[in-house]
């Protein structure tokens, strides 16, 4: 790829030009709790706080982590949350203001997140007077009531809050006067930002822009904004929302949410730093960007959206035509930035530099020390360009990218060869009790032949599937020679349809994450058969941690 020169595309809206904010634009990001509301999205813990640590190397000042008070995992993430060493990010916790009629020192939901230990605490609100008489079945007054109490129980606990102005849009649209009066509510009872919530996602840009102006008259805190994408405008009414005077603004990952889901993240950290000229992240954060929506995407099992602005794998490219010509002529000139500023590269115009320099930075984010020469740095590249059009993917599989780099940059020998394995399955009709009791019974076994220089082991077990069995077998076979092996499990195993086109034909790729206690890692196989590609991703599993911490034994 042809690197795209750099040029002023901020269409006047840059500092420069009499238009800043007046504080800091902070990013708060909400993909951990309201990101997961979208239909056929579901993190694990281990998910969730990967996507943490994901969004704290980003640069997002808060990240919610979800409400833990609604289930077990959530509470248990906070307890895991908090130990970790969050660089730039403030964890915050999600509640709601306490019930009609109750005491916020003793409201279950108020305790739940003083429980959780976080720093923020965020508090969702109805700003909307119609919703408190239909929805929550009581009065204005009292909602004003259930907001102070709240808001300020929680700041005599210590904790910083931000009140979610539910419905605010909507409400402001039928009872300005109460709208606001909820956000002064919350202001004076000691509140740090009022995020104003477009809770059904369909108010136009030039109700979002009177919304935010209104509540900056009204309160001295900061404000935020929250928008829904059901119109099609999350984005776009972000920036407004910015320009009319938000200072912070609540975003998902990938635009993930219920329904149409919320405000992009990635396109919002985008526009504000290279339209309005906002350093809300570094440039080495924002390179950042194409990697992270990638990451996401793969580890919550989803098929990236090729067309998604910035970090798609189409956002820059170019079909034969008109385009091809002008850009082999004047490079950048049908492209609105320099695809290279957030991680993503110009396709058509392949360039081996920008390729080299992924590979790279690749290495260095995984901490792999590995001088490249020019030439192995091709290969390599190479080598990830063959096995991509075979389905593989290394974006989140961090662990087969770094075998893959060894070996083909390395005199590399693997720590152990698969000769031969076999799976054996059949289903069995048994009877339990009597002729009205009977079941099926799925029996699977494997055999694998593993040789570990001149030792050569033969083991066979049983599982309760293919690649149970298979991982049972190959723990056999190589607990004689690396005894911490044992401690290798598969934590989660994910399968992806490449081309559905292909019906049973169409290749799988095969994502796998392990751990042995200590460690975690992520592994990828792909192939038209499901069992190759697992035992592909299976194979790095255990090839990764023996090099990495099995030949120390």
């Amino acid at each position: 790829m042809t690197q795209v020169p750099t040029r002023d595309t901020t269409d006047g809206m840059t500092p420069g030009t009499g238009w800043a904010p007046d504080q800091p634009v902070e990013l708060y990001d909400t993909t951990l709790r309201d990101g997961l509301g979208m239909e056929g999205l579901s993190l694990s813990l281990e998910d969730k706080l990967l996507i943490l640590q994901k969004l704290d190397d980003l640069g997002v000042h808060y990240i919610e982590g979800g409400y833990p008070g609604s289930n077990p995992k959530d509470a248990e993430f906070f307890e895991r949350a908090r130990q970790l060493p969050l660089k730039h990010a403030r964890l915050v916790a999600f509640g709601s203001t306490r019930r009609a009629g109750g005491d916020a020192k003793s409201d279950p939901a108020i305790q739940a997140v003083l429980k959780a230990g976080t720093p923020v605490v965020t508090l969702v609100g109805k700003s909307s007077s119609e919703q408190v008489r239909e929805v929550l079945q009581t009065t204005e007054e009292e909602n004003l009531a259930m907001i102070r109490d709240s808001v300020a129980h929680l700041r005599a606990e210590g904790r910083d809050v931000v009140f979610d102005a539910e419905h605010f849009f909507d409400g402001f649209a039928d009872d300005p006067d109460y709208a606001l009066a909820t956000l002064r509510a919350a202001d004076q009872a000691g509140g740090g930002t009022v995020a104003l919530c477009d809770t059904n996602g369909g108010s136009l840009p030039e109700h979002v822009v009177a919304g935010v102006k209104a509540a900056r008259e009204v309160v001295s805190c900061r404000v935020g904004i929250h928008v829904h994408n059901d119109a099609d405008m999350a984005v776009a009414n972000t920036l407004l929302a910015v320009q009319a005077g938000a200072t912070q603004v609540q975003a998902c990952l990938n635009g993930w949410g219920e329904r149409t889901g919320n405000a992009n993240i990635l396109s919002v950290i985008a526009n504000l730093k290279l339209k309005l000229g906002l350093d809300v992240v570094t440039d080495d954060q924002l390179r950042r960007l194409t990697e992270t929506a990638h990451f996401a995407s793969e580890l919550a099992n989803l098929q990236p959206n090729s067309q998604q602005p910035y970090v798609g794998t189409g956002a820059f490219a170019h079909k034969a035509g008109l385009h091809v010509a002008a850009i082999t002529k004047s490079p950048g000139s049908y492209t609105h930035v320099d695809p290279l500023a957030v991680g993503n590269i110009e396709r058509v115009l392949v360039s081996e530099l920008a390729g080299r320099r992924n590979i790279v930075q690749k290495l260095r984010e995984q901490g792999v020390e590995l001088e490249l020469t020019d030439e192995q740095t091709v290969r390599v590249l190479e080598r990830v360009k063959a096995q991509e059009a075979q389905g593989f993917q290394y974006e989140s599989a961090e662990a087969s990218f770094e075998l893959l780099v060894r070996r083909e940059v390395e005199q590399y020998r693997p720590p152990f060869d698969v000769e031969d394995f076999l799976i054996v399955q059949r289903r069995r009709h048994t009877r339990r009790r009597g002729p009205d009791d009977a079941e099926n019974e799925l029996l699977s076994q494997a055999m694998v032949k593993v040789r570990v220089g001149d030792q050569v082991s033969q083991i066979a077990a049983d599982g309760n599937g293919p690649v149970s069995a298979l991982v049972s077998a190959v723990h056999g076979a190589l607990e004689t020679v690396f005894p911490g092996v044992a401690a290798v499990h598969l934590i989660d195993y994910k399968v992806r349809i490449i081309n559905s086109a292909g019906g049973a034909d169409a290749a799988v790729r095969v994502l796998i994450e392990s751990s042995d206690g200590l460690h975690l890692w992520r592994t990828v196989g792909a192939s038209t058969d499901i069992i190759e590609a697992s035992w592909i991703a299976l194979q790095d599993a255990y090839e990764y941690w023996i090099r990495r911490w099995g030949q120390a034994e």
